[in-house]
Order: C-alpha cells, then sequence, then structure tokens
C-alpha cells in the first residue's frame, strides 16, 4: 500500500512537472482565442494573447468574425523583418484593393489606446502596426519573421504563430529600397476563429 501511494505520488509529481516545463501556450489552447489564416501554401495557426492585449484581440476577433480580414494583401513584406497585413479600407484583393493607398488604411472600428507589454518581438510574434501615434493601431497587424528587440515596448503585441510558419517565410517580398511594399502581393485568402470553424 505504501509503496502503490509513493509511486501514485511521484507520478503525480512527474505530471505536474512535465506541465510546468510545457511553454505556456501548450497548456492553455483556447480556440475561441486562435486564429487560422489560409495562405497560398497553407493554414497559419496563431493564438491570440488577450491576457497581454484584450482591447486589441477583441477588435481582430470582431474584425474576423465580420470576414474583413478575407483576400486582405500582405502589403509590406520585408525579409528578415516581418510581414504586413490587414488593411481592411485599401487592402481587399477583391474589393477595392488600392495599391497606392495600400497600407494607410484601417477599418470602420475605432483606433485602439496601445497595450503595450515586456513580451518580447521574437520570430512569430504578432504585433499591431501603428503610426507614430502610440494609440492608433486599429486593424493593421505583422507577422515576425525573426527577432526584432527594437520593436519590444514599442507596439502591441497581440500573438504569436503556433504552426505554419513556413508558410508565412514564402509570402512574397517586398523590395527594401521601396520599405518593403509589394507590387502584386499575397494575401490572407480566409481568416477565421478556430471556435467557429470546429
Amino acid at each position: 500500500m505504501r509503496l502503490t501511494k509513493r509511486v501514485f505520488l511521484s507520478a503525480c509529481a512527474a505530471t505536474i512537472g512535465l506541465a510546468l516545463s510545457l511553454p505556456v501556450h501548450a497548456q492553455d489552447t483556447d480556440p475561441e482565442n486562435t486564429i487560422i489564416i489560409t495562405l497560398k501554401d497553407g493554414d497559419v495557426v496563431i493564438r491570440l494573447r488577450p491576457d497581454l492585449a484584450p482591447k486589441h484581440v477583441e477588435q481582430i476577433k470582431t474584425l474576423v468574425r465580420n470576414g474583413e480580414y478575407d483576400n486582405v494583401a500582405f502589403h509590406r513584406v520585408i525579409p528578415g523583418f516581418m510581414a504586413q497585413t490587414g488593411d481592411v479600407q485599401y487592402g481587399d484583393m477583391e474589393d477595392g484593393f488600392v495599391p497606392r493607398r495600400v497600407g494607410t488604411g484601417g477599418s470602420k472600428l475605432p483606433d485602439l489606446p496601445a497595450e503595450f507589454t515586456n513580451e518580447p518581438y521574437v520570430r512569430g510574434t504578432v504585433g499591431m502596426a501603428r503610426s507614430q501615434d502610440p494609440n492608433s493601431a486599429n486593424s493593421q497587424f505583422f507577422i515576425m519573421f525573426d527577432e526584432g528587440a527594437f520593436l519590444n515596448g514599442q507596439y502591441t503585441v497581440v500573438g504569436q504563430v503556433e504552426s505554419g510558419m513556413e508558410f508565412v517565410d514564402n509570402i512574397k517580398k517586398g523590395a527594401q529600397a521601396n520599405n518593403g511594399a509589394v507590387a502584386e502581393p499575397d494575401r490572407m485568402i480566409k481568416v477565421v476563429i478556430a471556435a467557429d470553424a470546429q
């Protein structure tokens, strides 16, 4: 009996130790806070972080559920840095794509107050794009190809790529001389919340 109890307690300790050693995202996968972006090569799964940026995450989810991100271009893509998308006003590839203005628009929803944190910008981090005004993020976001510590604490982190980063790597790049602008850009074909896709 004592041996069985000891084995049981040892197994419990091992399980707890394993759970504590897992990354946070492996412990709290939440379909309501997970978006799936379909790209030309496959699906990218992003875990949203309402714990870091609740207002931004709520706005992204509203735009996703309204279908605003479908067919929107990756208008600014800089190799070794990031891929930017989410201009729902001028970036829709099927409904009013405006090459000269893409990247300057947002959505009909209000701009958001900054929700800066100490969360670092690493490969796969998803951050909100904004103008010089820290409180100007709206619908545009970017996905990091690599680490970008100079962004830490300056831009709101809203999520992290969980899978499909290889498809992000394949997004058509822009010319660095033209600030990464892409002439014939790739796009987010479809964006859904995982809870809605089940």
